[in-house]
């Protein structure tokens, strides 16, 4: 079984042209979280920018990200898939309660 296989099981979805979608999704998030990154820096600093900055900007970007991942994701044509991804995100931070071990093999 190949990478694109293990997650198309993985992500639960019918095709492999939808994982090459989903991918391309991911890809246009991070490039232009990364792209909007220099233009929004260089409007606070006016000299070269700190590494701390960038670390900061990083951390800020997040719930952006996640915006800019369900509208990739509704111009894509996956926003459902995306939609299930945030929820199952936004549950893990989340949730404070523990879940059962599922993965021991104890008998």
């Amino acid at each position: 079984m190949n990478w694109i296989d293990r997650l198309q099981q993985r992500w639960k979805v019918k095709s492999t042209f939808q994982v090459i979608i989903i991918l391309i999704v991911f890809a246009c998030t991070g490039y232009t979280v990364v792209a909007i990154s220099k233009p929004i820096l260089k409007v606070i600093f006016d000299g070269p920018i700190p590494l701390w900055a960038r670390a900061v900007y990083y951390i800020l970007i997040l719930p952006f990200y996640n915006l800019f991942l369900l509208l990739y994701g509704f111009i894509f044509g996956q926003f459902s898939f995306f939609w299930g991804f945030e929820k199952r995100l936004f549950e893990r931070i989340f949730t404070t309660t523990k879940r059962p071990n599922t993965h021991n093999n104890e008998k």
